[in-house]
């Protein structure tokens, strides 16, 4: 068991388990973005920092078929931090929660040897959309292409410490959010979550006690690579060609690689971030 699990088993009950926590037609969840485990000084920009915090949480609600509302925000912030840094920070965040109807209504600030950024986030879902509901017969796919945000990673590590040598459309500065085609596809959807610690990771906690089936061979790089947050998610087979319809109609790819069946999926990979 590692860490994450461990912690997770200590404080069990039926609201854990999913991206977010469901209370009548309330969904919360909270996410962290922290220097040293999701980024390096220099990989991003302040204003991507402040972006990537947020957008990484909208990605819960999205998965969960919930429209996000309302944010808390934590800052840890270094004593070397200025305010222009700051300032730049909270334009990241502010931009993105403008772009998807979102207002900040309080949290807290503390001084920190690193800085860091947690998000609370409270969405509005009618029919909220579980990891839990997996069947055995039905499709996984997942939405884009994974395997970006390891390439930019790896650019990273081996050329500079700097965002600029990355194109600004790079998978690892800049997260696109599947919103559109999930909210659009959910009444086909019966389960899902997003890829935040690598598919290879993330399908054992989406399986379960489900084993996969695979009908198309993946990559390395694309088991392996983490903080992509594209759409990992199941539909029953008769729903096939309403799910790739819906595809095609927000002009996005999607690969279609697995079915479940009888057993237990066996994890590949440990979590990690970069």
């Amino acid at each position: 068991m590692d860490k994450e699990s461990f912690v997770i088993s200590k404080f069990s009950n039926k609201f854990i388990g999913d991206d977010g926590a469901v209370l009548g037609k309330w969904v919360l969840s909270k996410d962290l973005f922290l220097e040293n485990s999701h980024f390096k000084m220099g990989w991003l920009s302040f204003y991507e920092i402040g972006k990537k915090a947020m957008s990484v949480n909208l990605s819960d609600a999205i998965v969960m078929n919930a429209k996000p509302k309302f944010a808390l925000i934590g800052l840890m912030l270094p004593k070397n931090i200025t305010f222009k840094e700051i300032d730049e920070l909270k334009n990241g965040i502010l931009d993105i929660s403008k772009q998807y109807g979102v207002k900040i209504i309080g949290g807290d600030t503390v001084k920190s040897d690193i800085l860091g950024i947690s998000v609370s986030i409270i969405s509005y879902a009618k029919k909220p959309i579980f990891r839990k509901k997996l069947k055995n017969g039905e499709l996984l796919a997942f939405t884009g292409n994974l395997g970006e945000s390891l390439k930019g990673l790896k650019t990273l590590q081996r050329c500079a410490k700097n965002y600029k040598i990355l194109g600004k459309n790079s998978r690892f500065r800049n997260i696109t959010l599947r919103d559109k085609f999930f909210y659009n596809s959910s009444k086909f959807i019966n389960s899902a979550m997003d890829i935040s610690d690598g598919l290879a990771c993330d399908l054992p906690k989406f399986a379960k006690n489900k084993n996969i089936k695979f009908i198309k061979k993946l990559k390395k790089y694309e088991f392996l690579s983490g903080e992509e947050y594209e759409v990992l998610f199941s539909f029953s087979k008769k729903n096939k060609f309403r799910i790739i319809n819906e595809a095609k109609k927000a002009r996005i790819k999607l690969t279609i690689f697995g079915e479940t069946i009888d057993g237990k999926y066996k994890k590949r990979a440990r979590n990690w971030h970069f």
